[in-house]
């Protein structure tokens, strides 16, 4: 389903504070808000009519628990009616706790589990370079507590091994890693290869700037650092 845009990032918050009932992850939530508007506001090549366009970008959300936020920037760009924000979570409703991508059209991915994300936007960035299409990028949007997940260990070292120049990981650093790294997120990345970005997650001008940018022969990471904060209407 596609809808008029007609909504601003000040929109926002009214149409996150529709989404009730799964308040435990609403800090969770409200910490990569301004990165998805950025990314649809700005850097991702894709739109309600083209959500099944081959050369379309990739937007993977990994950490897809408590996906308010997302379901808002959708909302606001069109991607789905606002009026279904209301009754997220109910039996017949596309918008579950976590998105699902046979209800959702928009979403590249059923997600949540933590550390599927970044391992899936492997594979989907060498479908691409198998088909030969090299304008779409694939960008993975994970949260820092999901880097304590193993399989992530491997997906980081295999995306700068096989040079994936078309994608970009955005990790939204609110401290919520359970065990960290020595050196911090960004020097995780590096010492594998990779174009390493780190910025203020609030800062819109900031992030553009840093989401616009890919690297010859190499993944790029952008470490978003935020802090929680409460949703407001």
């Amino acid at each position: 389903m596609s809808v008029t845009a007609d909504h601003s990032y000040a929109d926002l918050p009214a149409l996150m504070a529709e989404l009730t009932g799964d308040e435990k992850h609403a800090l969770a939530s409200a910490s990569t808000v301004d990165v998805l508007w950025v990314l649809y506001d700005r850097i991702l090549r894709v739109d309600p009519s083209s959500i099944d366009d081959p050369d379309r970008d990739r937007f993977l959300l990994s950490k897809g628990h408590g996906p308010v936020a997302y379901y808002a920037v959708l909302a606001a760009k069109g991607f789905l009616d606002p009026e279904l924000l209301a009754n997220w979570g109910e039996v017949d409703s596309p918008l579950g706790y976590h998105p699902d991508r046979a209800l959702l059209p928009a979403a590249e991915i059923g997600s949540g589990s933590l550390g599927h994300g970044l391992p899936i936007g492997v594979g989907v960035a060498l479908g691409l370079r198998a088909q030969g299409r090299t304008r779409p990028r694939t960008v993975v949007l994970i949260g820092d507590g999901e880097l304590d997940e193993g399989s992530n260990a491997e997906a980081i070292a295999a995306a700068a091994r096989l040079r994936l120049d078309r994608l970009t990981v955005v990790v939204v650093d609110n401290s919520s890693s359970s065990l960290g790294w020595p050196g911090g997120i960004a020097r995780r990345f590096a010492v594998e290869g990779w174009a390493v970005t780190t910025v203020n997650g609030r800062d819109h001008e900031e992030l553009a700037v840093a989401l616009g940018r890919t690297a010859p022969d190499r993944p790029s990471v952008v470490v978003a650092v935020t802090e929680p904060k409460e949703l407001s209407a």
